[in-house]
């Protein structure tokens, strides 16, 4: 997996060097010509570097971490068929394939994605690393909304009064490893997307899943508005359990953002600020072998988030975060030694 990896990068590199028109096309687009030039057929190559320190204060312990070195490439093969292969070299030290998709544009404002992908849900687990505002995710985007999975997904964008981008797919619900297995069970995503001003945002989606025995249905809410230098969001996500297999589950993520413009050396300083929680729940994949119930995958648990970041040029390209974590514990919870109070102090790059 490594060896194939690292051929993948040396391969790629010499084509990032021609590919000059950058951002322009991360995750596959329609390329509005009757037919492609050549120099349409090149491929962009993207990526994104995090590398942080984090200081335990409960254990006064410390490490380095290359969170993420992701590798992408996109291009289209025609002016209506795109493609995109993501790879990451370092998710927490581990080699990992995250998408590998094509995408088709059949229609006008119709799309059609086949591969491996994130499935259309919540508003914070579908950002990107470079499009985080904190250095460690909220627990909707990493522990209770964080799904990637094989299957299809449609979007269509309707030009109505209050624009409107719609979202579903169907997929295997087994994640990216177990893709040879056949499945009875249907799994489904949906999201719809309501631009009811240009910076105000609502976002609906619903998932339903069946890891093993017992079929999870989540449904998530979430809401952003942008006015002047100030980003405010807001997201809730409920999940339930077939047959009351598990306690019903409540996530909550909100945050503010306001961006204060530098004139040397950084471009603005950002003063950020969020709460997020989440009750206990399980991946519906654990099984008590003596009780035969569902194991607590993640615990209850609150946490205020307060943090700086640094932006040296546009915001998402480089940027430099320092964040605090407090969190708080119910007394029956096991609290990771990963998600107890630290300082985070990482450096992103987006290129």
């Amino acid at each position: 997996m490594k060896k194939s990896a690292l051929m993948l990068l040396i391969i790629l590199l010499p084509l990032a060097v021609k590919a000059q028109t950058p951002y322009r096309n991360e995750d596959g687009k329609k390329i509005d010509k009757e037919e492609l030039e050549t120099k349409d057929y090149l491929p962009e190559i993207h990526g994104t570097i995090r590398t942080k320190f984090e200081y335990q204060t409960e254990m006064a312990a410390s490490r380095f971490e290359v969170r993420n070195a992701r590798i992408s490439i996109t291009g289209n093969v025609l002016p209506i068929v795109a493609y995109k292969a993501e790879i990451d070299l370092s998710d927490e030290g581990q080699i990992k394939m995250l998408d590998a998709y094509a995408r088709l544009f059949p229609v006008k404002d119709l799309t059609v994605t086949a591969g491996q992908m994130r499935v259309p849900f919540t508003i914070d687990a579908h950002r990107s690393p470079h499009q985080q505002y904190f250095a460690n995710r909220s627990f909707i985007a990493k522990q209770v909304g964080n799904v990637r999975d094989v299957g299809v997904t449609l979007g269509y964008k309707l030009g109505t009064e209050i624009p409107v981008t719609l979202e579903s797919g169907l997929y295997n619900g087994s994640g990216l490893t177990n893709q040879k297995e056949w499945h009875k069970e249907v799994n489904y995503s949906a999201k719809a997307q309501f631009l009811f001003a240009q910076k105000l945002n609502l976002a609906l989606s619903i998932q339903s899943i069946q890891p093993q025995d017992v079929r999870i249905n989540s449904y998530d809410i979430g809401v952003f508005y942008e006015s002047g230098r100030f980003h405010i969001e807001g997201e809730y996500l409920y999940k339930t359990y077939a047959d009351n297999a598990y306690d019903n589950v409540h996530a909550v993520n909100s945050f503010i953002n306001y961006d204060l413009p530098l004139r040397k050396v950084f471009n603005k300083m950002s003063f950020l600020v969020r709460y997020d929680m989440m009750t206990s729940q399980s991946d519906g994949k654990a099984i008590d072998e003596e009780t035969g119930a569902l194991v607590t995958t993640d615990y209850k648990r609150h946490r205020v988030t307060g943090g700086v970041t640094f932006s040296l040029s546009k915001a998402f390209r480089t940027d430099l975060r320092l964040n605090f974590e407090k969190y708080f514990y119910a007394k029956n919870s096991i609290a990771k030694e990963s998600e107890q109070d630290k300082i985070v102090l990482e450096l992103m790059v987006r290129f």
